[in-house]
Order: structure tokens, then sequence, then C-alpha cells
């Protein structure tokens, strides 16, 4: 199966609330069912409630606000694959259920061939202050938008300009199938840039996007007209770049250049429903073999501050934990969500990720890299004979079930004797996961980010991913 991944690509202790308001008794409910015969069947409870803003900038002018509401419950009980429902509901976690939803969750649960027990659960609640609106003023987000398309503007062969400002602030909670309750808040801004540039007949486009999980104020030193610049900047290298050369050659990839390769060439097959289902047959039953080259160090980490793919808590309620993957070359480890845990008899490492309370949780990154290695990366660059230097990295999509991947090249530079000649265009990296890790000679001290939103199952969920500059002596470039 092909997943893509997208380059666009808080919390504390709970305050604790009746799960419903209603004028009757009973308060909350458990978690668990009263099936058919008076067997008591788990059951996970997952609440949420979101709002979206997203602003989009073009033709010089602010040209759409969309404003988006997700709220509600899911419910699932234990099993292989366990049934699943979901409701809206208005606030769940803010004011609890009404009357209404409360007898919706009941019907949902007898569909599922239960009954709701109710033995006054508690349910986690956001505190007093938190809030779920914009927290900058409208007037200054156009005028920051204004000034970033000025900026884009530079040079008559600019064509188009779009941009958009997005902003989302969510809050979870939860009831665990071990009846631990859980509540966190996230926030996420993103802002992307995409510049039009033509010349005669042909048009090229060019990309830059900046995202953190946290408020404005950690977006604040961004500057607006430098993002656009540089989308800018691409655009405009990409008329005058000629195609990239085709065939199987030597490329470095710059730490600048972010983490796509590693997110499509082995996080996906890492995650555990690929090993159970028998989709990723090279990493599957390898725990403890050697699966790439001992200079490799590969880490999923939700617990880095401000990250993309950050969490307290996974969408199950497991705290979040920094997981080695595979070290110094050796397979340690998969990553988990609570049904392939308990599939594979041992406690999950906390990677059940939902994008929202209408879906079930399944095994998926977070923030994933590979760990910096010995080498300078100067150095690096200058030891490539000759090859491409890549500076940028685009989406890409990986089969887990070959290992193969591609990729696109957002901005990369033809080297020879160490010294990139000209930027070119059109390039695409083709490989196989497992041989590259493998295969990579070199690795750097440095370590960069990218920040992107990972498909997978229908799902998005936001992630970011990282590595050092590295070299890979032989994969395939390949053209449009």
């Amino acid at each position: 199966m092909l997943r893509e991944r997208k380059n666009f690509r808080g919390g504390g202790p709970p305050c604790v609330a009746p799960f419903f308001r209603s004028s009757g008794g009973g308060g909350g409910p458990s978690a668990g069912f009263l099936g058919r015969g008076g067997l008591m069947i788990k059951l996970e409870l997952y609440a949420e409630e979101s709002l979206r803003r997203t602003l989009c900038w073009e033709d010089g002018r602010l040209d759409s606000v969309t404003d988006t509401e997700c709220s509600g419950v899911g419910l699932r009980a234990l099993g292989d694959p366990g049934a699943y429902a979901s409701l809206e509901a208005r606030s769940p976690l803010t004011r609890g259920l009404t009357e209404s939803e409360t007898r919706r969750v009941r019907d949902q649960a007898r569909l599922l061939g239960g009954r709701v027990a109710f033995h006054g659960r508690t349910w986690p609640r956001a505190p007093d202050e938190c809030s779920l609106r914009p927290d900058l003023p409208f007037n200054k987000k156009i005028a920051w938008l204004s000034e970033a398309d000025r900026a884009a503007r530079n040079d008559p062969r600019v064509r188009q300009v779009r941009l958009t400002w997005g902003e989302l602030n969510k809050t979870v909670g939860g009831v665990t199938f071990e009846d631990k309750s859980y509540f966190e808040q996230r926030s996420y801004r993103t802002f992307v840039v995409q510049v039009t540039a033509e010349q005669g007949v042909l048009r090229q486009t060019g990309y830059e996007v900046v995202a953190v999980q946290g408020d404005w104020n950690d977006l604040i030193s961004v500057d607006p007209c430098a993002v656009s610049a540089r989308a800018a900047r691409r655009a405009l290298m990409k008329l005058e770049a000629p195609s990239a050369p085709l065939g199987e050659m030597s490329v470095v990839i710059a730490a600048e250049a972010g983490g796509t390769l590693i997110h499509e060439a082995v996080g996906h097959s890492l995650e555990a429903d690929a090993i159970l289902d028998g989709s990723s047959p090279h990493y599957g039953g390898k725990v403890g073999r050697r699966v790439a080259g001992e200079k490799i160090t590969v880490l999923d980490d939700p617990t880095r501050p401000g990250q993309r793919g950050s969490f307290l808590f996974d969408d199950e309620g497991t705290p979040a934990r920094r997981t080695v993957l595979i070290e110094n070359g050796v397979l340690r480890d998969y990553l988990y969500d609570v049904r392939s845990a308990q599939k594979s008899q041992r406690p999950s490492n906390g990677h059940g990720r939902r994008e929202s309370f209408a879906h079930r949780p399944i095994p998926r990154m977070s923030n994933t890299f590979i760990a910096p290695g010995p080498d300078d990366p100067d150095d690096i660059l200058r030891d490539l004979t000759r090859g491409l230097y890549v500076t940028r990295l685009g989406g890409g999509q990986v089969n887990t079930a070959t290992g193969d991947f591609v990729f696109e090249v957002e901005e990369g530079y033809w080297v020879e004797n160490g010294v990139p000649l000209h930027s070119v265009r059109g390039a695409n990296l083709l490989g196989n996961g497992p041989e590259v890790l493998k295969s990579i000679d070199r690795m750097g001290w440095d370590l960069g980010w990218s920040v992107g939103t990972c498909g997978k199952e229908g799902q998005n969920v936001p992630v970011s991913d990282g590595l050092p500059t590295l070299r890979i002596p032989r994969v395939v470039v390949g053209g449009v």
C-alpha cells in the first residue's frame, strides 16, 4: 500500500467534571460496556474539541476565511479489530454531554452489542482558562500576509503568490481501557507560501512552509518576507535551471533538506500494523538483527518541545516517550498502538494516533529522525566528485511491502569535484529504503527538520522529520 507524506506540508494535570450533564442521576459512564449476558466488555472513550481557522491569500488580497469546528466522542471496544462508534457532540470536554447526546451514546453502545454502564465516572475537562479562540487580532494577520505578498513580487516573472495561514486549537481527553483519564491541549500554527513564476511557456513553482506547535508568540520570530522570498527564489531559479541528469549517481542530502527520506524510506515500514500484517517483510521479525549501516540510528520522539508531531499523550492516553527504532544499524523496536501491542503481547510505546474522534487510532510516526553522526557536513559535500546535492526535499510515498520509495527534490544542485555548479529542476529520488539505509556511508554531525502532514488509511496527522547531512553512494535520480 502506498502511503503519502505531504509537505505543506501543553497539557497539564486534568481537571475532572461529570462527563454527562443531565438533570437525572447516574453521573458518567465507566470505561466499559455491559454486554449480552452481563459480561463486561472493555471500552475506551475519547473526546475532542477543536477549532481550525484557515486564511487564504491570493492575487494580492484575502481570498477566503474558513472556520471549522470538530467536536465529538469516539467509543471503542477492545478486540481485533474492535468495534468502533463515534458521534458529534458540542462540548464534551468543556461542558459535558447534553441529555440528547447521552441518549445517542447509549444508542451507539447498543449498536456495538452492549449498553453503557453508568458508575459515576468522571471525565477530564479543559480548565477554566482553556480557550479555542484565535490568539492574534485579525487585522494583524492581514498585515502579516500583505507584507509577505509584497516580498514575493520583486521580480516581474512572478505571476502568482498564494499564502495560507492556518491555526488549529485542539483539546483532547479520554478514559483508557485501564480506566485512566488523560487530557491535553495542542495548538498548531502554519504559514505556507507558494509562488508561481513564468518565463515564456515555462512555469515553475517555489514552495516554503513554517510550522510550530504553540501559539502566535512561538511563530513571531519568523520573518514573513524572508519566507516568501525563499519561495520566490526557488521558483525563479527553476526557470533558468536545466532538467536534472537522470540515472544512478551519488547523492548528498543536506540537513536543511528535511527528513522526508527517513519518513518514507523506513518510518512507515516500522509501524507495527505493517509488521503484523506482513506488509513490511524487510523488518518483520528482525528485532536484534542488523538492518542498516552501523552509523544509522533512527528515533521517533514525540516528547520534543514545540515540534509539530509532539504530544504529551498519544490518542489512546499512553504517555509519550522517546523510542529507539534502529541503534547503530541494529533494529530495536517498532511503533505500537494499543491494539498492535496487545497482539504482540507487550505494552504500547505511545504511537496510537488518530485524525479525529471519528477515526479509530492506528500506529503512526510523530517526530522521526536519523541521529547525527561523526562527519563534518562540509567535508561530505567536498568529497562528492559527481552527483546531486539536495537542499530541499518535497513530498513522497513508499510501498511498505517492497520498501521502494519516491520523493520530489524541491531544490537541488549538480556538483562536480565538490563544487555546486548549477541548480536543477524536475528531479525525483527513487530507491529502496532498506538498501539505502545499508548503503549510507557518510553522516554529518548537524541535524535539520522539515514539517508535514502524513496520510495513512484516510487519516492525516501532523508530523516532523529530520536528518543530518548524509551521502548515499548510489541512488536513482529520475525526472519529469
